[in-house]
């Protein structure tokens, strides 16, 4: 693959970089533009959403004919990098999850109706829209469809919805849902994905669940369906797509994580930095010290191979490839980065980096969620030792060209 990105892509890296800077960074040093969970308050972050749009740095990653700048993979890479030097930057740009899925599975597989109606009010920043798939056990988690318990059962033109799902994020402030149910017990075909409204009769918020860390708007909630009904035109695809729905979502949500994780990477990194430089002690600068160059050497490098792994894997995907081993060594290896990031820059700080006067304590927190989110670690290292099974050498194989 080529490394050298267009000038368009550059342009826009350049522009988010300023805007970020300029409007963004401020807002994170002032405690009284977060919300009580923790983020950028509702009213600031519409200031700065109007802002963004004004400077034409909104939806970046949709087509154009939907609303967007069509960059591609490669262009989110390298654009949603920059964004999140921010700790609020993604939300601001309408590039933060579970929207940013949402959204490009909207546009991939929805009809024109559906588009119009349910896509077209998250592109506008309308409204907000969740993921509903996760159950509390022993219904499904990383295995959907070996173990969802929520039912779409069929009657005449609508489906009646009972079931419960946990850990549905940004469910407190959505009003657009994508549901994952049961339809059938066939082991391939027996999902199906829906489209309802948070107004839905039988519908409803259990609870929002405490976390560790900080949360995106709308949380991470507990909800219930008892005998929704919905009708059969909200059937995202065909009856029995559920899972290929759910493939195709989240194999680029998973990237889109690792893009926005090495800009939260870096952070941490220039915060540490910039400490180093200036703080003294035994008599020389802490950049000074063996030690601490070898931590920030590290972090450096581990920043650049993951920067590679989630390149190369939005290369594959913009050439038509599924990239399911790239995604996966990507998700892995920038996860496990993105919580290192965080803990070597607080180590470097000292009581600095554990106290609320840098925005560290709120990325440690955050990037513990990391290796969890889109498969756990091991259930992604489950997936390329099958790979490695059943490709032997050839895992390893270079594509040659004709």
């Amino acid at each position: 693959m080529d490394f050298t990105i267009t000038p368009e892509i550059e342009d826009y890296r350049q522009r988010i970089a300023q805007f970020v800077a300029r409007e963004l960074l401020p807002l994170e040093a002032d405690r009284a533009n977060y919300d009580a969970h923790e983020n950028i308050k509702v009213d600031v972050l519409n200031q700065m959403r109007a802002r963004a749009k004004a400077e034409g740095l909104w939806c970046l990653q949709l087509q154009k004919e939907t609303g967007g700048q069509g960059l591609g993979k490669v262009g989110m890479a390298v654009c949603y990098e920059e964004m999140n030097r921010s700790i609020f930057g993604p939300v601001v740009f309408n590039s933060a999850a579970p929207d940013d899925g949402n959204m490009q599975v909207l546009e991939k597989v929805g009809t024109d109706k559906q588009k119009a109606e349910w896509l077209q009010p998250i592109v506008r920043g309308h409204v907000r829209s969740a993921f509903v798939m996760t159950e509390p056990a022993p219904g499904s988690g990383s295995d959907p469809a070996g173990m969802m318990l929520t039912t779409a059962k069929k009657q005449g033109d609508s489906y009646v919805v009972r079931g419960r799902k946990w850990f549905i994020t940004g469910a407190e402030d959505s009003d657009h849902f994508i549901l994952i149910a049961r339809t059938s017990d066939d082991p391939r075909k027996g999902l199906s994905a829906f489209l309802h409204r948070k107004d839905t009769p039988g519908f409803r918020i259990e609870r929002r669940i405490p976390i560790m860390g900080p949360e995106e708007h709308g949380g991470h909630c507990e909800v219930v369906y008892e005998d929704m009904v919905i009708p059969a035109e909200n059937l995202l695809m065909n009856e029995g797509d559920g899972l290929k729905l759910t493939q195709i979502r989240l194999g680029p949500a998973r990237l889109t994580h690792c893009m926005r994780w090495l800009g939260l990477s870096k952070r941490c990194v220039e915060i540490a930095s910039e400490y180093a430089q200036n703080r003294f002690a035994f008599g020389e600068r802490l950049s000074q010290r063996e030690s601490v160059q070898m931590m920030i050497g590290d972090l450096a490098m581990q920043i650049e191979i993951g920067r590679l792994l989630v390149m190369k894997a939005a290369w594959e995907l913009d050439r038509g490839g599924f990239a399911r081993k790239e995604v996966s060594m990507a998700k892995v290896h920038v996860a496990n980065l993105l919580h290192k990031a965080a803990d070597t820059a607080i180590q470097i700080n000292g009581a600095r980096g554990y106290s609320k006067d840098t925005p560290l304590e709120w990325i440690y927190r955050y990037a513990r969620q990391a290796r969890l989110v889109d498969g756990a670690d091991e259930v992604h290292k489950m997936v390329l030792h099958r790979n490695v099974e059943k490709e032997g050498r050839d895992f390893w194989k270079w594509d040659a060209g004709a």
